[in-house]
């Protein structure tokens, strides 16, 4: 799939599966290509770029030379003398590239409360010429833009917008750059922080013994069967498909773990891991949350819904687990084919990305009304975009949400979103053992906002911190024929097999610690572990304690060694802008 570079960097990678956005450092220099403009019937014909009380127009028409054969015309020579030939290159693959994605898909998205969210700060920057906001006319020229033959690239946006041409803010681009780049330089200070002291562990702990070495990340020994029912919930109008894979061959009764896919999947996407975990002797539970599975976006492109996902979903998918305990509970009961093969008071939950949310909430973790209010005032201006989804949370109904169910004694929360909608008070109420897993490539839930801090708030005894050094949101997710939108590999990362093969056994060896009480596995779940399978291109770290002190401490301090690799987003300085002359009076 062609993309475009710098179109909405990463709630729109979520949802429509883009490249990674343009490195800030380009927003001042270049802001009318980092900024992915917009345009319409009569078309702008030229960029005022204004920095205070100067102004220098570009004429659109010398962008499009630029990007079709290269040259710099006079037009453009007081900009590109600051930029290198590496710099000019990209900016020009920038200009060329194209986004396969239809207007109508494009448009429902737009018009989301979260597509309106991202408009709104974009038209702070990139406004018409009598300097309003560019909120109403980026929309109307991406739409537009993508229903025109020539497709959605910068060019065909600039050319779409609806007035003689467009104004960009410099000194508020590059305040929007400065704040990205602090960002991205403190959670790479994190990063490499969070790589040490987890070294630092593994070089105390002693070697697994060759001999009774075991393989969390093979298959296990018993073969599996898979049926699937439709469950209608007793207490709500809701209905949902669950798949169901059982052990065969082994001890009875057995533990159950419950699998939580995250918004836009659906219980295809954990398949794999589901299998797994029966090889091993779990009976695994894997639901389907409609209104935020693969459907839901489905319906948000054929305009059967305007939005990613209703507020109601985070109160629906952790009533879903416990109808669906419920369910196998009975099932076990008066169901012959599984009558007394089912443990539901030795249950472990899985989830990724809201699916985490949904394990914490059901760890323990209520939704925190207080921190939602306060962190939301600022939902315009963060650039954690996972914040745009749990603020959507502020609109349920004010009640005291507890989710809590005391079946589940374990779980793993895989990119979760919880910063905001659980917070501090209500994460440290969780005491069952808890594994967090973060990408360090993580564009839509940072692993530095919504993982790792949180992290530092866990209060159980048995917590762990892993840390896929280069893995993203989509690392762990396998391709679903199901699935609407499919990822490039450029956004799902290096090496999917190989995060899931770390998932399989991280998975495999944390549940047969916590559910089986079985001391053995326990090795598979300590740093040197992980150092002695971890490779280069998607490195795995675990981390069994950080304080807020010491987080405190790696997001101000210079690292004594090169970071963990960094996200997606290059974090150079900002250089000064280009030469400007007085605008006209």
């Amino acid at each position: 799939m062609k993309v475009m570079n710098c179109l909405f960097p990463s709630l729109f990678t979520a949802v429509f599966g883009t490249r990674r956005p343009i490195a800030p450092k380009y927003l001042g220099l270049f802001a009318f290509t980092a900024v992915c403009t917009a345009a319409p019937a009569f078309g702008a014909e030229r960029i005022y770029i204004n920095y205070g009380p100067l102004e220098q127009s570009v004429p659109i028409e010398s962008l499009a030379l630029f990007a079709k054969e290269g040259k710099i015309d006079s037009n453009l020579d007081g900009i590109a003398q600051y930029a290198k030939k590496s710099q000019l290159a990209e900016i020009r693959g920038a200009l060329q590239a194209k986004a396969e994605i239809s207007h109508v898909t494009i448009a429902q998205f737009l018009y989301t409360p979260q597509g309106e969210v991202l408009l709104e700060r974009l038209g702070r920057v990139v406004q018409t010429k009598a300097r309003q906001p560019g909120f109403y006319a980026i929309r109307a020229a991406l739409i537009l833009a993508a229903a025109d033959p020539e497709g959605l690239t910068i060019l065909n946006v600039l050319r779409k917008f609806p007035t003689y041409g467009l104004r960009i803010d410099v000194a508020r681009g590059f305040g929007i750059a400065n704040e990205l780049t602090s960002l991205i330089n403190r959670s790479n200070r994190t990063l490499a922080g969070v790589a040490q002291l987890s070294e630092a562990e593994a070089a105390s702990e002693p070697a697994i013994d060759p001999v009774q070495m075991l393989q969390p990340q093979q298959n296990g020994p018993y073969t599996w069967k898979k049926s699937s029912v439709t469950l209608t919930s007793p207490n709500r109008d809701r209905t949902f498909d669950m798949d169901i894979y059982l052990p065969q061959g082994s001890p009875q009764p057995a533990p159950v773990v419950v699998i939580s896919h995250g918004l836009g999947s659906d219980r295809l996407s954990f398949q794999y891991l589901a299998k797994h975990l029966a090889s091993y002797g779990f009976a695994v539970a894997v639901p389907e949350h409609p209104g935020s599975n693969a459907q839901q976006i489905q319906n948000l492109v054929t305009g059967k819904t305007n939005e990613v996902t209703e507020p109601a979903e985070f109160v629906n998918r952790p009533l879903d687990i416990k109808d669906l305990l419920d369910y196998l509970t009975k099932l076990s009961t008066t169901n012959p084919a599984y009558r007394g093969q089912l443990d539901l008071q030795r249950v472990g939950i899985i989830g990724q990305s809201f699916g985490g949310y949904t394990a914490l909430t059901l760890a323990g973790a209520q939704i925190n009304f207080a921190q939602l209010d306060k962190d939301c005032q600022r939902e315009n201006e963060t650039w954690n975009l996972s914040l745009l989804l749990q603020c959507r949370a502020r609109s349920l109904d004010r009640n005291q949400y507890n989710f809590r169910d005391p079946r589940i004694k374990a779980a793993i929360a895989i990119n979760p979103i919880a910063s905001s909608i659980l917070g501090k008070t209500n994460l440290s109420q969780i005491q069952i053992p808890i594994m967090v897993i973060a990408g360090s490539a993580d564009t839509v839930a940072p692993a530095l906002l919504e993982q790792i801090q949180p992290f530092t708030w866990l209060t159980s005894p048995n917590k762990y911190l892993v840390v896929l050094e280069n893995g993203t949101h989509f690392s762990t997710i396998e391709e679903s024929p199901q699935s609407v939108f499919l990822p490039p590999p450029e956004v799902i990362g290096p090496e999917p097999a190989l995060a899931r093969r770390y998932l399989n056994g991280l998975s495999v060896a944390f549940m047969e610690t916590y559910l089986n009480n079985k001391s053995n596995f326990r090795p598979y779940l300590q740093p040197n572990y992980a150092l002695s399978i971890s490779r280069n291109t998607l490195g795995l770290r675990i981390l069994r304690s950080l304080t807020p002190e010491q987080l405190q401490q790696f997001g101000s301090a210079t690292p004594a060694r090169n970071p963990a690799p960094p996200l997606p987003i290059d974090p150079p300085p900002v250089p000064s802008p280009p030469p400007v002359t007085p605008a006209p009076r």
